[in-house]
């Protein structure tokens, strides 16, 4: 098939730059493009999609220790407070509570540039996302 684009001269410049950095032709880059907004098209499955950018911010935001670091830790703590961690265990247990602070960092950071993408408040933000403080003591 052949489809004959009429396009102002900027957008074939941009076109032409694009293409080249791609090293195909012009027509090939178009055709490729075609396919990829296709294929995401054809995907749609009536789910919100957010930009990629605010996608990823969100991940990180969860992030967190896993489920059995946490339970670890909570032992590590059981065994503070009952007086009987080795030296080796106040070790590990220093080692989560660094890891729980550079996440609990980047995730105050991420929450940041997520508000600020947004137009909003970090604190409205957090409600509209529904976070809540985790004491994890």
């Amino acid at each position: 098939m052949t489809i004959e684009i009429k396009m102002p001269p900027e957008l074939e410049c941009q076109l032409q730059q694009a293409a080249d950095q791609a090293g195909v032709t012009p027509d090939v880059y178009v055709v490729h493009l075609l396919q990829q907004d296709l294929k995401q098209a054809n995907s749609y499955d009536g789910v919100q999609r957010l930009p990629r950018e605010q996608a990823e911010l969100l991940q990180r935001i969860n992030r967190s220790l896993s489920s059995v670091e946490w339970q670890r830790y909570h032992e590590l703590q059981e065994k503070r407070r009952a007086e009987i961690l080795t030296a080796e265990e106040q070790t590990e247990l220093i080692t989560f509570a660094d890891q729980i602070e550079e996440v609990n960092v980047h995730r105050m950071q991420d929450l940041v540039a997520l508000a600020q993408i947004r137009h909003k408040t970090v604190n409205d933000l957090i409600l509209e996302l529904g976070l809540k403080p985790i004491a994890h003591d």
